[in-house]
């Protein structure tokens, strides 16, 4: 299976028996049937017609719309959901059940900071300047992750300990970037600097990715554990989307470490924030392309071990 992204001016898509054509400024740049297809990304404008995307939903295709000029998500259409109502229930039953739920959130926390953990250990090796910042940040991430395991009845402490993981792990994060990229911690809506810029784009995929596992299993993506409820927020694919963070964030990294983007790549717009430009999108989606094929792998299995945790109460 595999993804069609489109983000060139003037593309139009539409359907010739089982395939999809692509045409930029009228000509025929691709076609793809609907069979080798699993996802679309579209970026900025594309002209197309309802009976396209009708196909594209009936083939189980997810379709995410980003915008064009700042990166975020704007829409993810998605198929048919699982016809198994019951996964559903099972899941409204655990996130009113304290001892599920917390035991749910404990879980997907765990691996957060022993990813963050992890990154941090590799980057030591690779940086033996920056020994005490990052032994530092391990130390406390250790002890924060030892709390974790030991508190198992507090949702909203599990939430704090979550905040103060992330301020501490990032602290030490920004140490591994040249000061000229102007990364000095997490920030978004907009990006102010090119590290902030591909972190966005590249969880904006992620996430999109998460939450076509959830619909595809038949969970409701709107009711997460380690997220709390909020409107607009898909909360459970943004709680199986946290243990894959640090991965996307060493990726991130590797991009600036061995020069593969640099800070020419992106373009600045007033009141819009930092964003990749037409050449550094072109190296950027094959790239997160083959990146995403174990984080994808990742999400089917943590969703599917959810759902039997959820039917069956494994562990």
């Amino acid at each position: 299976m595999s993804t069609l992204y489109i983000d060139r001016r003037g593309s139009e898509l539409r359907h010739q028996g089982k395939a999809l054509v692509l045409r930029v400024a009228g000509e025929r740049q691709q076609v793809v049937p609907l069979n080798l297809l699993e996802r679309v990304v579209i970026q900025g404008k594309m002209e197309t017609d309802t009976t396209t995307l009708a196909l594209i939903a009936d083939a189980g295709i997810t379709v995410h719309l980003i915008s064009g000029r700042k990166g975020e998500r704007l829409a993810t259409l998605l198929g048919s959901l699982h016809n198994d109502a019951r996964r559903r229930i099972a899941q409204y039953r655990a996130h009113t059940d304290p001892r599920q739920a917390t035991a749910i959130a404990r879980a997907i926390l765990v691996r957060k900071v022993q990813g963050q953990r992890r990154i941090l250990q590799k980057a030591l090796a690779r940086r033996p300047d920056l020994r005490q910042p990052l032994s530092a940040a391990i130390a406390q991430l250790r002890a924060i992750q030892a709390q974790v395991r030991e508190d198992p009845q507090n949702l909203q402490r599990l939430r704090g300990l979550e905040g103060a993981a992330a301020a501490r792990y990032f602290t030490a994060f920004v140490r591994l970037f040249p000061a000229g990229l102007g990364f000095t911690g997490r920030k978004r809506r907009p990006p102010p600097d090119p590290v902030n810029a591909l972190l966005s784009l590249t969880y904006t995929l992620v996430h999109g990715d998460a939450l076509a596992q959830v619909h595809a299993a038949g969970l409701d993506p709107y009711l997460g554990f380690l997220h709390e409820p909020d409107y607009a927020r898909p909360s459970l694919a943004a709680d199986l989307m946290e243990p894959l963070r640090p991965r996307v964030d060493a990726w991130v990294w590797e991009q600036f470490r061995e020069r593969k983007l640099r800070s020419e790549r992106f373009t600045q717009r007033d009141g819009q924030g930092c964003h990749l430009d037409k050449e550094g999108r072109a190296y950027f989606y094959p790239a997160y392309e083959e990146a995403a094929r174990p984080w994808r792998k990742w999400l089917r299995v943590a969703t599917y071990t959810l759902v039997r945790h959820l039917q069956e109460e494994t562990p």
